[in-house]
C-alpha cells in the first residue's frame, strides 16, 4: 500500500512524463500533404507566401498557421497540430482558406 507520502513523492514524475508524452507524440504526426483532398479544397500551402491570392481574396499578408487560433502547436515551433487536419501537423508558416485570428 502506497503511504500519502509516498504517492506525493511520485506525483511530479508521473505528471512529467505524462507531458512528456504527449510532447512527443505531437512531434511524430506526419505533416499535412498540400495535395491531400482536404488540404486542397481548403487552399493550404506550406508556405503562406505561395498562396493563390487571385483564388482567395481573403488572404492578407501576414496571417501563417502560426497566427490562427485552429494551430495548437507550441509558439516560436516550425509546426504543431491543427484542428482541422486531426492526427497531422501543418508548418507554422503555412495557410488555408480557414485562418481565423488567434485572440
Amino acid at each position: 500500500m502506497t503511504s500519502r507520502r509516498q504517492f506525493i513523492q511520485i506525483v511530479p514524475f508521473a505528471s512529467a512524463a505524462l507531458l512528456a508524452g504527449r510532447t512527443a507524440f505531437a512531434a511524430d504526426l506526419p505533416m499535412v500533404d498540400e495535395k491531400d483532398a482536404q488540404a486542397a479544397a481548403l487552399g493550404y500551402v506550406a508556405d503562406a507566401a505561395k498562396a493563390d491570392k487571385a483564388k482567395y481574396k481573403n488572404f492578407a499578408a501576414g496571417q501563417n498557421c502560426a497566427t490562427c487560433q485552429l494551430f495548437t502547436g507550441q509558439a516560436g515551433a516550425a509546426s504543431g497540430p491543427c484542428k482541422l487536419f486531426a492526427g497531422k501537423q501543418v508548418t507554422a508558416k503555412g495557410w488555408c482558406s480557414a485562418w481565423a485570428k488567434k485572440a
